[in-house]
């Protein structure tokens, strides 16, 4: 069933004349109902209907974030975002001549997500939404060219302002590819080779447990100094880099050496690890596409082609060991 333009008409006078209307917003309404010239379908409200409900839902987290930053440049920031985002829940309002309601479930979850995993990954993970948003209010382009506006608004929220975030994770990032890159190509090959070096599960376990801690301390002990004599380096704390290039080794090291501690089958222990080794660096590389728009795939590729390599060699070595020394 199509809606006929005097209705949208319809509404749009009733507001218009609204004594909480100002001359700007009246000026406003007049515009868009020049403009208004054709009817929308069913479909097409139902889908602006959606984006209004994104809209308020994405304003409650942006509002929601900015209030727990600092008085400094990231709240100002999300503020204007916000605020950007309410504009167009009340445009698109107006075009509709109802209202809703933000999806609240939604926005605790986006909120959630950006506390834990960091506020540049969170909002642009929700950006990527909004990505799709664009191109919907584009298909109205003809109709609708007030539109375009808020097409062009969303696309600058992601390619303008949140590069500008300030996010900690993302500035002590090299340090935490560092231990996670170093713990994973230095521990899948320990483990290989100790699979067949070695007898028993546990005795494997507690080995590589061993390694990778020793490793981790030593690594972010390196890690460390080397903050510190890089002057460059200077808005870089050296103790939180080590303490980042620390933390993302040891939990490497915990994640690649519980199948052996859950599981008496060394081969399968071994599989269960290297598929988590992948989990991990796939995982990781997600982070990185959505936070810092790298390349997923490029990346993916390269990381898991490394520790599988480091693996096979070890799994190699660990073997002719077993075979040729008895050792064991």
């Amino acid at each position: 069933m199509m809606v006929s333009s005097c209705q949208y008409r319809l509404v749009a006078i009733t507001r218009l004349y609204s004594s909480h209307n100002s001359a700007g917003e009246r000026t406003a309404v007049c515009a868009t109902l020049a403009r208004m010239k054709t009817a929308l379908s069913d479909a097409q409200r139902a889908a602006l209907r959606t984006q209004l409900r994104n809209e308020l839902t994405e304003a409650i987290v942006y509002e929601s974030l900015a209030r727990r930053q600092p008085a400094k440049h990231n709240r100002d920031l999300l503020a204007r975002i916000a605020a950007d985002e309410r504009r167009h829940a009340k445009q698109l309002a107006d075009m509709l001549g109802a209202k809703a309601q933000p999806n609240r479930f939604k926005a605790a979850r986006e909120i959630l997500i950006a506390r834990v995993f960091g506020l540049t990954f969170g909002l642009k993970l929700m950006e990527k939404g909004e990505g799709r948003a664009g191109d919907t209010y584009r298909l109205f382009a003809d109709g609708l060219p007030e539109l375009i506006k808020i097409a062009e608004d969303e696309d600058a929220h992601e390619n303008a302002l949140l590069s500008l975030l300030d996010d900690e994770r993302l500035n002590y990032m090299g340090a935490i590819v560092l231990g996670l890159n170093d713990a994973l190509v230095e521990l899948t090959g320990a483990l290989a080779g100790f699979t067949f070096a070695l007898n028993g599960a546990r005795l494997i376990a507690m080995t590589g447990l061993i390694t990778g801690l020793a490793a981790a301390m030593s690594m972010a002990a390196s890690s460390f100094l080397s903050a510190r004599a890089d002057v460059k380096a200077s808005d870089r704390h050296p103790g939180k880099t080590a303490c980042y290039t620390g933390i993302a080794y040891v939990c490497t090291v915990v994640v690649l050496i519980m199948p052996y501690l859950l599981l008496s089958n060394v081969k399968v222990s071994l599989a269960i690890m290297l598929a988590s080794a992948l989990g991990i660096i796939a995982l990781f590389n997600f982070y990185l596409s959505v936070a810092k728009d790298a390349p997923f795939r490029k990346s993916f590729l390269l990381m898991a082609g490394i520790s599988t390599f480091v693996a096979t060699v070890s799994f190699c070595i660990g073997y002719v060991l077993n075979h040729t020394l008895g050792v064991g």
